[in-house]
């Protein structure tokens, strides 16, 4: 099975909205990942997100076009300078699970995954892109499935 990582869509500044709710901006990049998601016939199970507003935000929208399973839940240890290291260890292999967080914890979550360090950029996250990460049993690690980012 699959996990995919999101960084939460652009979010307006503190002295805009205290909250860092989306901007009218993040909100069309997200529903245009989104959409471009429902429309290849991905399956989520759950979306995980770190609570803050615009990590739900994100999660909300996703789920809107990809209506998981289990729905939309709020989990400990997605904030941006959280250990990444509780978090991979914990990763299902049996279901399609996305994460929507904040850099520059979704990068090294990333780099852990792939090279086992927190400090090698993989992959440079844009707001509101995801990355697929899949299971390979036979090699017993994780790899890049493919990445949808807003802008090319």
């Amino acid at each position: 099975m699959s996990i995919f990582l999101s960084q939460h869509g652009k979010a307006a500044s503190k002295d805009v909205d205290p909250q860092r709710g989306l901007t009218s901006d993040g909100v069309a990049e997200v529903t245009r990942v989104a959409r471009i998601l429902s429309d290849s016939g991905l399956v989520i199970d759950v979306i995980w997100h770190s609570g803050k507003a615009r990590a739900l935000q994100t999660a909300e929208i996703f789920a809107a076009s990809l209506k998981p399973k289990s729905g939309v839940k709020s989990r400990v240890g997605l904030d941006p300078l959280d250990d990444v290291v509780a978090l991979a260890g914990d990763l299902p292999r049996e279901r399609n699970e996305m994460y929507v967080g904040h850099l520059p914890f979704m990068e090294r979550m990333l780099s852990t995954l792939i090279t086992g360090t927190t400090d090698d950029r993989v992959v440079r996250f844009q707001y509101g892109g995801v990355v697929r990460l899949d299971w390979d049993a036979e090699e017993e690690r994780w790899v890049i499935g493919w990445t949808v980012f807003p802008h090319l």
